[in-house]
């Protein structure tokens, strides 16, 4: 579990293809002291495990599927990487609840600068349009970010970007056309869930989900 805090940019030091996917060996000058094999790394927004950790680098590797779904079957050595350790018990929670499980690639649309901030607006799949709400919380390579505003009719939505984030993470290198690993908020997910899972208990009861069954829930 994460909370979408980037507390460092690495860059990739190393590609090695084999039978799983991608060894990536990636630099790392200020989490490296606290990293140990078998920890889990958000590597922009994606949690991996390290098999492996030197002086100055650890060592991931990333699955074929991972590849697949994420930005990271793009990389190239020398590019910049946000990097979070996942977060202990008892941390202030600073971001949102962020599990590493990237849902969607989306692509950077449009690039506003408003002073020393700038407005990014994104777009995404319809599958995960829907659990895109204004003023909630969505993950942008690992960043914990409130969404300002929401497109449906395009299936994209804007969120404001503060000097601090801009200039310490890799969200300075996107542009216009740029692929950004994206994870809805799972709250969304789960609620849905209940939700479809009481229209599949009650089917042929005549019960729905209305404002009878949320009374007799207790709502």
């Amino acid at each position: 579990m994460f909370t979408g805090l980037v507390k460092e940019i690495g860059f990739i030091k190393s590609l090695k293809n084999n039978d799983e996917g991608v060894l990536l060996e990636i630099s790392s000058k200020d989490l490296i002291s606290e990293i140990a094999i078998d920890d889990s790394i958000a590597i922009n927004g994606a949690c991996q495990t390290a098999v492996k950790v030197n002086t100055d680098s650890f060592v991931v590797q990333s699955i074929k599927t991972t590849l697949e779904k994420t930005t990271l079957g793009s990389l190239s050595v020398g590019d910049e990487v946000n990097l979070e350790l996942a977060m202990k018990l008892g941390d202030r929670l600073g971001g949102h609840m962020v599990q590493g499980h990237v849902n969607d690639v989306g692509i950077l649309r449009s690039v506003r600068n408003i002073g020393n901030s700038w407005q990014l607006i994104i777009g995404v799949s319809s599958e995960q349009m829907k659990y895109i709400v204004k003023e909630g919380s969505v993950t942008l390579d690992g960043i914990s970010l409130t969404v300002s505003d929401v497109f449906k009719s395009d299936c994209s939505f804007q969120v404001s970007i503060i000097p601090h984030t801009y200039e310490n993470t890799i969200l300075r290198n996107k542009r216009v056309g740029s692929r950004i690993n994206i994870e809805v908020d799972i709250l969304g997910k789960y609620i849905e869930n209940l939700l479809f899972s009481n229209r599949e208990v009650n089917k042929g009861s005549g019960r729905s989900f209305d404002l009878s069954w949320l009374r007799d829930q207790g709502f």
